[in-house]
C-alpha cells in the first residue's frame, strides 16, 4: 500500500511553483499527497492539479494571529488524520508538524524555501525575530530530513545547527506544448507587437526587491513596456509611482496568475528582470523562480549582483549582471541588452543549452532519493 503524505504551507497554494512541483512529483512516483494551505478572501480556484489539496480559512491573515492559529488547525488536523508522513514548508509550519511528528513517531520532512530569520520583515523587528530563532533552534537539531533552495542556504544552517540540508533548487518542468510565437502570444494577451517588452515577475514583490527603481528606469526608455506580475506589499506604490511619474503608458501591471498563465508572458518578453537588493541575508543568499522562468522562456536576465543569482548568470552566460540600482545604470543596461542583436544571438544559444541542464527533471531525482531513503 502506498504511503500517504501531508504536505503543509502557509500560502494559498495558487502561484507556489515549489510546492507544486514537489507535490505532483510526489504523486507521480507512487505516493498519496494531501497539500494543506490557506485560503484567502481572493484566491482563486485551484484547477488542474494531481493530487488533493485543502485550504484552511482563517480569521487572522497576518501577524501572530494568523501563524499561532494556522498552526493550532494544522496541529488538530493532523493528530485526526492518518500520515506516514508529513513535509513542511518553511518555518511557519514546522511547529504544528514537529510536535505531530513526535506524538505520532512519524518521520518529518522539512523544506526551508528561503533563510527564514533573515527575511526583511523580521530583521527590522527584533523581538519577534527572537521569538522565530527560538523555535527555529529548538527544533531544527532534531530534523533528520532535510532540504533547502540552494548552496548558500544549505552552509548557512550547516554552520548554525549541524544539519546537512539537501540542495532542491526552484528549476521549471521543460514546457514542451506552449506557443513560442510571440506576435501570436502578444496578440492573444494584448500586449503591443511593436515594442520591446520586459517583465518583472513575482508572488512577493516587497520592498528592496529593485521593483521601485525598475519603474524610475522607464523615465529614461523608449518604445519599451515595462510588465510588472504578481503581488506584494510595493505593488500600491508601484501603481501609484507610475502615475506620478506620468508612465502610465510605460508600465503596465497584471495580478497574480497561475504558472501555466504567467508562462504565456513570460515567453511573450524580450528581457527579464531580477533586482534583488543585499540588504538582508535572506535576498543576498536567494535564488529567485523567476531566474529559471526566464531561462525556460528563452529570454536574457538582468540580474543584481547576488552571489547566487550571479553564479547561475555568468557561469552560464544567460544576461547581465548589474551592480547598480541607479535607475538610469539600469536604463541603460535594459537599452543595451535589447539593442545588441550580437549579444541576443549568443545569448540565445547559451539558453538553449542552460534549460537542458537547469529543469526539474534532473532535479526532481534528488527529491526522491530522499523520500526513498525515508522508507528504508
Amino acid at each position: 500500500m502506498s504511503l500517504r503524505i501531508i504536505i503543509s504551507v502557509t500560502s494559498d497554494l495558487v502561484t507556489d511553483q515549489r510546492v507544486n512541483r514537489t507535490a505532483s512529483t510526489l504523486k507521480e512516483a507512487g505516493y498519496k499527497i494531501l497539500v494543506i494551505g490557506r485560503r484567502l478572501a481572493d484566491s482563486p480556484e485551484l484547477s488542474g492539479r494531481r493530487y488533493r489539496s485543502l485550504r484552511f480559512r482563517l480569521w487572522a491573515n497576518k501577524g501572530a494571529a494568523f501563524y499561532a492559529f494556522y498552526n493550532i488547525r494544522l496541529f488538530w488536523y493532523l493528530l485526526w488524520h492518518h500520515a506516514d508522513i508529513l513535509l513542511s514548508n518553511d518555518l511557519d509550519t514546522l511547529p504544528a508538524n514537529y510536535l505531530i511528528s513526535k506524538i505520532k513517531k512519524i518521520p518529518l520532512v522539512y523544506d526551508s524555501h528561503e533563510y527564514f530569520t533573515g527575511v526583511p520583515e523580521l530583521t527590522n523587528r527584533k523581538k519577534i525575530q527572537a521569538i522565530w530563532k527560538k523555535i527555529e533552534s529548538a527544533i531544527l537539531p532534531h530534523i533528520k530530513y532535510a532540504f533547502t533552495v540552494n548552496d548558500s542556504i544549505a552552509s548557512l544552517y550547516k554552520q548554525e545547527y549541524g544539519i546537512d540540508f539537501h540542495v532542491i533548487r526552484n528549476l521549471p518542468e521543460t514546457n514542451r506544448t506552449i506557443n513560442r510565437d510571440k506576435p501570436l502570444l502578444r496578440r492573444d494577451l494584448g500586449l503591443p507587437s511593436d515594442q520591446f517588452l520586459i517583465i518583472l515577475q513575482g508572488a512577493g514583490i516587497n520592498i528592496q526587491r529593485g521593483a521601485e527603481e525598475a519603474v524610475m528606469a522607464m523615465q529614461y526608455l523608449d518604445n519599451t513596456l515595462l510588465l510588472i506580475i504578481g503581488g506584494g506589499d510595493v505593488f500600491p506604490v508601484l501603481k501609484e509611482m507610475t502615475i506620478t511619474l506620468g508612465l502610465q503608458n510605460k508600465v503596465r501591471f497584471e495580478s497574480r496568475k497561475p504558472p501555466n498563465e504567467l508562462a504565456l508572458y513570460t515567453y511573450a518578453a524580450d528581457l527579464g528582470l531580477s533586482l534583488d537588493k543585499d540588504t538582508n541575508i535572506n535576498y543576498r543568499f536567494s535564488l529567485p523562480n523567476k531566474l529559471f522562468d526566464y531561462l525556460h522562456a528563452g529570454i536574457p536576465v538582468l540580474a543584481s549582483d547576488l552571489p547566487e543569482v550571479k553564479n547561475i548568470v555568468e557561469k552560464y552566460g544567460i544576461g547581465r549582471i548589474s551592480k547598480s540600482h541607479d535607475p538610469k545604470a539600469l536604463a541603460t543596461h535594459i537599452h543595451e541588452m535589447l539593442n545588441d542583436k550580437e549579444a541576443n544571438r549568443l545569448w540565445a544559444k547559451n539558453i538553449a543549452a542552460a534549460s537542458q541542464q537547469l529543469n526539474w527533471e534532473t532535479e526532481r531525482n534528488k527529491l526522491l532519493a530522499i523520500f526513498n531513503s525515508i522508507e528504508k
